[in-house]
């Protein structure tokens, strides 16, 4: 049964390929930020371990929160590795160590390029689809993304 709340089907289906493309884009940050949790080294291991545990954490719980919405918008969130890599516009990380500046510099740029992307994703869901909700649902995300950015930025300075 699709939802009826005052939104075209044309506008509810734009708002879940947004939506699943972020959903894709959450994997595969939340896979590389455990990656990072497991294998960070050296004399500040145990402060990166858990700063990354609580960022991985809060991105497992965006995961939820975005996979409900799109159920909310009568949508089917994807579910798949494979859909996740198709879809995504992160770059997955190597299978190859990575040093621990390296591990903040990438999380940073994946978390700077969330926020830009879904500052885009706003504007279009707030000018171009009408969709004050999920405009509003993403600009909370967005600003979740700056603070995750701004934390792993004064780890480098």
């Amino acid at each position: 049964m699709q939802p009826n709340i005052g939104l075209e089907k044309d506008v509810l289906k734009q708002d879940n390929v947004l939506l699943n493309d972020f959903l894709s884009d959450l994997h595969v940050l939340y896979i590389k930020t455990r990656k990072y949790h497991w294998n960070v080294a050296g004399p500040n291991f145990m402060e990166y371990h858990k700063f990354f545990e609580s960022q991985y954490k809060a991105i497992e719980a965006e995961i939820d929160e975005v996979a409900e919405r799109i159920r909310q918008l009568g949508g089917t969130p994807l579910a798949t590795m494979a859909e996740f890599i198709h879809n995504t516009s992160l770059k997955e990380d190597s299978g190859k160590p990575t040093s621990t500046a390296d591990m903040f510099k990438n999380l940073l740029s994946d978390h700077e390029q969330i926020v830009r992307e879904l500052r885009e994703d706003v504007d279009k869901c707030d000018e171009e689809l009408k969709d004050a909700g999920t405009a509003d649902f993403l600009t909370g995300l967005m600003e979740a993304h700056e603070a995750m950015a701004w934390m792993l930025r004064k780890y480098l300075s």
